[in-house]
């Protein structure tokens, strides 16, 4: 199951403790919940114009919401259809949107699998990339296990575990962390793409 946990639309955090550069450091966490609860319920009634689902808001609409909807936008909850609404997307529809990375570094971690001296950093990468989408531990220890089998990662070899499932198990701290993937991605792609 995919979840949503109202991230700062800066920092990304889910809690009070904002990045010491954060623009909303000090705003109360219940407006940027509301913030985006404003714009998910209007859309929930419907696709909308940027221009009506700022109209229809039930709140004042301001930086705190144009910055929620930037988050939702690039997090692709939210995508503009070909007559230029915004609509938001199901869970099913983001679920499987989400589920095969198409943002680099990831991209090339995800089609190229793994290589020994960097299979640290590429489970790092997508364990942290299926947290940060909201996927479940359980959602997202499947998705790797599968991961590690079709594309080629567990056949290279380079594991001390015995299973691909004891591998992914010996990673869940970076999910319950909640730690980013991108210098993680960026390592691992760069020995990747030296290997080819």
């Amino acid at each position: 199951m995919v979840q949503f946990h109202y991230p700062c639309p800066d920092c990304r955090t889910t809690t009070s403790l904002h990045a010491p550069d954060c623009r909303f450091d000090g705003t109360p966490w219940h407006e940027i919940e509301l913030a985006y609860t404003n714009i998910l319920s209007t859309l929930a009634t419907g696709a909308k114009r940027e221009g009506h689902l700022r109209e229809q808001s039930p709140d004042r609409w301001d930086r705190l919401h144009s910055a929620a909807l930037s988050r939702l936008r690039h997090d692709q909850r939210v995508r503009e259809t070909a007559s230029g609404a915004l609509e938001l997307l199901s869970p099913a529809a983001f679920r499987e949107q989400v589920a095969v990375p198409t943002q680099e570094p990831l991209q090339t971690i995800y089609e190229e699998g793994s290589v020994p001296g960097c299979h640290d950093h590429a489970l790092f990468a997508l364990i942290a990339y299926y947290e940060m989408v909201g996927f479940s531990w359980g959602d997202t220890r499947e998705r790797v296990v599968d991961w590690l089998r079709e594309s080629g990662t567990w056949d290279r070899g380079g594991f001390e575990e015995g299973s691909p499932e004891a591998v992914v198990d010996s990673k869940r701290h970076v999910y319950i962390r909640g730690y980013g993937w991108r210098q993680a991605a960026e390592e691992a792609a760069a020995v990747i793409r030296r290997r080819r």
